[in-house]
């Protein structure tokens, strides 16, 4: 058995759910941020059999694609009163996926 752990764009969230519960994976949602542009992230925790994780990795794939986008960010090297934005191009999308080994697991 596997723990997939999926951290996804918020964005792409609600098809990842849609399409792992249509093909029996359980998960967990848990909120979280961080990256480049503090964008609201999830983290889902997926208890996987061994001979079903690729099946898992490739929902994953097919939903949460990596995208460009522009963004404005604020030079603040520059005096208080002169900020000023300028453009930056950013991937945001795709998913971050880690699999751990489970060495046991109870369902109650």
């Amino acid at each position: 058995m596997k723990l997939i752990i999926a951290i996804v764009q918020d964005q792409d969230l609600y098809l990842l759910r849609e399409d792992l519960a249509k093909n029996n994976f359980r998960m967990t949602k848990l909120s979280s941020s961080g990256g480049f542009l503090k964008i609201g992230n999830s983290t889902l925790l997926i208890g996987v059999e061994d001979e079903r994780v690729e099946e898992c990795l490739k929902i994953i794939e097919e939903d949460c694609k990596a995208r460009t986008a522009d963004s404005s960010l604020l030079n603040i090297t520059m005096p208080t009163d002169s900020y000023m934005p300028y453009p930056v191009e950013v991937t945001i999308g795709g998913a971050t996926v880690f699999i751990l080994d489970v060495e046991e697991y109870h369902r109650f």
